[in-house]
């Protein structure tokens, strides 16, 4: 094993370059995770995040720059590494004729892991219940914890989650993250996740890393994000039977306005929505407009994805 694992970065990757024939997957990516963090990595279709972190993976190497994982490259410690590290994909395939406790016990065995450690992984999932059932009967949400559990069996230092809870009920997917809050809390455990659900990283990660277009465009806490945005607070409103967007930029309050058509919304980003709501109010009475809807908020991690890279995440499939 690689000692003194705990006195430097978890990942450290510095100036990472990786192109495809004319495809400029990343371009200069810096990345730091320390240990027992967890770190989102976001990003719309071609942003360089499934890139990146199969290149943290070992899969891909960069073209220019320096990974390393634990202080070490996946050069000369390709062994030690994968000891590691853990990895759970979007869909895992699995051998529909086995049972779960089977499917934990072939995988222990690459790593000559014992029944012990096949009990503790069914304990940490919650499918001691489900041990002797055929995958095949499994429901998505066990299969999705089977795949975690596999994915926990070496007992890794880094986790790496590849959409995790996607296709799953609300219930599965709080499941899913309250193993993920009891392997951070009581392991240390770091992770990479990639997600599609602003919410998961939201509610997992401490550090929020947002990609477009092969670069990092920012990365920080969830407080930071939003301290580093126009402003914290949003107004959103319809008008009944009213299309012509009214002169708000009179308005020293209002940071950013927008009409979104998909919804049918005005959207003004403001300073101090107990300030500027009167206001707002009564110029709208004046202009003969009705207001059909109205609602205040504060700013949320999609509207800065959305800040940043002009599109929304959900919308989006994989990137490269």
């Amino acid at each position: 094993m690689i000692s003194n694992v705990g006195n430097q970065p978890v990942v450290n990757a510095v100036n990472i370059h990786k192109s495809f024939k004319e495809v400029k997957a990343l371009d200069g990516v810096d990345l730091e995770i320390k240990p027992s963090q967890f770190t989102a990595v976001l990003g719309p279709n071609g942003a360089g995040k499934t890139t990146l972190v199969e290149i943290i993976e070992g899969i891909q190497f960069p073209d220019k720059g320096d990974i390393r994982l634990f202080g070490k490259h996946w050069k000369h410690n390709k062994d030690k590494l994968h000891h590691l590290i853990g990895i759970s994909l979007q869909e895992t395939l699995f051998e529909d004729k086995l049972t779960v406790r089977e499917t934990l016990r072939l995988f222990a065995s690459f790593y000559e892991l014992t029944e012990k450690r096949v009990d503790e992984i069914l304990d940490m999932v919650n499918l001691q219940e489900k041990h002797r059932s055929y995958v095949v009967h499994l429901s998505g949400g066990q299969r999705q914890k089977l795949a975690l559990g596999i994915a926990l069996i070496n007992n890794p230092m880094l986790l790496i989650l590849d959409e995790p809870t996607t296709g799953l009920d609300p219930t599965a997917r709080r499941e899913i993250w309250d193993i993920l809050r009891g392997l951070k809390k009581n392991q240390g455990t770091s992770m990479i996740l990639t997600t599609h659900y602003m919410e998961e990283a939201e509610s997992l990660c401490d550090q929020i890393v947002i990609m477009d277009k092969g670069k990092v465009l920012a990365r920080g806490t969830l407080d930071e994000l939003i301290s580093a945005s126009q402003t914290n607070e949003i107004i959103q409103f319809k008008l009944a039977g009213q299309k012509n967007v009214p002169d708000f930029n009179k308005f020293i309050n209002v940071k950013e306005m927008k009409y979104d058509e998909l919804t049918d919304q005005f959207i003004l980003h403001v300073a101090n929505t107990s300030e500027f709501l009167p206001i707002l109010i009564r110029y709208l009475n004046e202009a003969g407009c009705k207001v059909s809807e109205l609602r205040c908020r504060y700013v949320s991690l999609d509207d800065i994805f959305v800040q940043m890279t002009g599109r929304k995440l959900t919308d989006n499939t994989l990137g490269i």
